[in-house]
C-alpha cells in the first residue's frame, strides 16, 4: 500500500506527481501539510446503521459523479446491530483505503461506568468527581473493545485519522467540558493505545467545537504537542468558522495541520478561499442533503480547491 505525495515540476508545462513514500502516518501528515493553503480534501462521515458503512459516501457519488477523498467511520454504542457490525465498518474502512481515500474514525462511546450499548442519555451523563478519580482502569477496559479493530488497520498498513474524544471543549458529553479531567483522558488514550498497545498507525485528531466565548479557552483542554497531530474544529454553532475560531485554531496547532472535523453545511469555494489552512473537511452523515442541496454540494465539489478519490493516489 502506498501514498503519492504530490510535488510539482515544470516540464513543457507540465505538473506532474514525483514524491513517493511508504503510507505511513507520518507520510498523511506529511501531505496534509504539503496541500495546506492550496487545497482542501473532501470528506464524508458515515453513520448508523454500521451494517451500511458508506451510505453517505456513495450518496456524494451519485450526486457529483466523484467519491470523497476521506472516508470517517465510528465504532458507535446504541444499538446491538450497529455494535456487532463494528466489523462490517472496519472492512469498509479497508476497502476504502485500498480504493484510495483516507479513512477517518471516531467513537462515540458509552461512559466507562456503563456497559455497551447504551443511550444518548447515558453518552451525555457527567461523571462525579470520584468516578473521574477512578476512570483510568475503566476507560483501558473500554479501549479493549476496540484495540482489536484498530490492529486490523495497523496489520492492513492503513493509517487512521483517530478522533477520539471529540468536541472535548463541549460539556455535552461525559468526556468533555471537564477543565481538570477532560485533557488528562485524551493523553491517558494516547499513551494507553500508543504506549502500551502500539497502534503506531493512528493519526491523533483533537477537535473542539464552537461554543460561544470558548475560543480563547482552548489551552485548557489542550493535552499538548506530543499528543496531537492534527487541530480540529466542529462549528455547529456558526456553521463555518468566524475569523475568531479560525485564528484560535491556528494558534492552538503550533503548526500543525488544522481541519473541520464535523460540517453540517459544505464550506462553500468562497469560504475555503477566504481560509484556505483547512486540510479537510468531513460532512456530517445525513447532513449531507438535509443541509445542503444538490446545486450547494457540486459546487463544493467542482471547486479546484477541493481534493477528491483520485486526485492523490493512495
Amino acid at each position: 500500500m502506498r501514498i503519492l505525495l504530490l510535488g510539482y515540476i515544470i516540464v513543457f508545462f507540465c505538473i506532474a506527481v514525483v514524491v513517493e513514500a511508504s503510507a505511513t502516518r507520518g507520510s498523511v501528515l506529511a501531505y496534509l501539510r504539503q496541500i495546506e493553503g492550496r487545497h482542501t480534501i473532501s470528506g464524508q462521515h458515515n453513520r448508523e446503521p454500521n451494517a451500511f458503512p458508506a451510505q453517505w459516501t456513495n450518496k456524494v457519488h451519485d450526486i457529483t459523479g466523484v467519491y470523497p477523498g476521506l472516508w470517517e467511520g465510528d465504532f458507535l454504542y446504541s444499538s446491538t446491530d450497529d455494535i456487532n457490525n463494528r466489523q462490517t465498518m472496519i472492512n469498509e474502512a479497508k476497502a476504502q483505503w485500498a480504493a484510495g481515500s483516507l479513512v477517518g474514525l471516531m467513537w462515540h462511546s458509552c461512559p466507562p461506568t456503563m456497559s455497551e450499548p447504551c443511550s444518548w442519555t447515558d453518552v451525555q451523563t457527567k461523571l462525579t468527581p470520584a468516578e473521574w478519580s477512578d476512570i483510568t482502569p475503566l476507560w483501558k477496559a473500554k479501549l479493549d473493545i476496540i484495540v482489536p479493530f484498530l490492529q486490523q488497520l495497523k496489520d492492513a498498513g492503513v493509517p487512521v485519522l483517530w478522533r477520539p474524544l471529540h468536541e472535548i471543549n463541549s460539556g455535552w458529553s461525559w468526556w468533555g467540558g471537564d477543565s481538570a479531567n477532560s485533557a488528562k483522558l485524551f493523553q491517558t488514550t494516547y499513551n494507553y493505545l500508543v504506549g502500551t498497545k502500539k497502534l503506531t498507525n493512528l493519526i491523533w485528531v483533537w477537535s473542539v467545537k464552537d461554543d460561544a466565548g470558548a475560543s480563547s479557552g482552548l489551552g485548557t483542554f489542550y493535552p499538548g504537542n506530543r499528543y496531537v497531530d492534527v487541530v480540529a474544529l466542529d462549528p455547529w454553532v456558526n456553521g463555518f468558522p468566524t475569523t475568531e475560531w479560525y485564528s484560535a485554531i491556528q494558534g492552538v496547532s503550533s503548526s500543525k495541520p488544522i481541519a473541520l472535523a464535523e460540517v453540517g453545511t459544505l464550506p462553500t469555494p468562497a469560504q475555503l478561499a477566504a481560509q484556505p489552512k483547512w486540510t479537510y473537511f468531513s460532512e456530517w452523515a445525513e447532513y449531507l442533503t438535509g443541509s445542503n442541496s444538490n446545486d450547494a454540494i457540486k459546487a463544493t465539489y467542482y471547486d479546484p480547491q477541493v481534493l477528491h478519490r483520485g486526485d492523490f493516489s493512495l
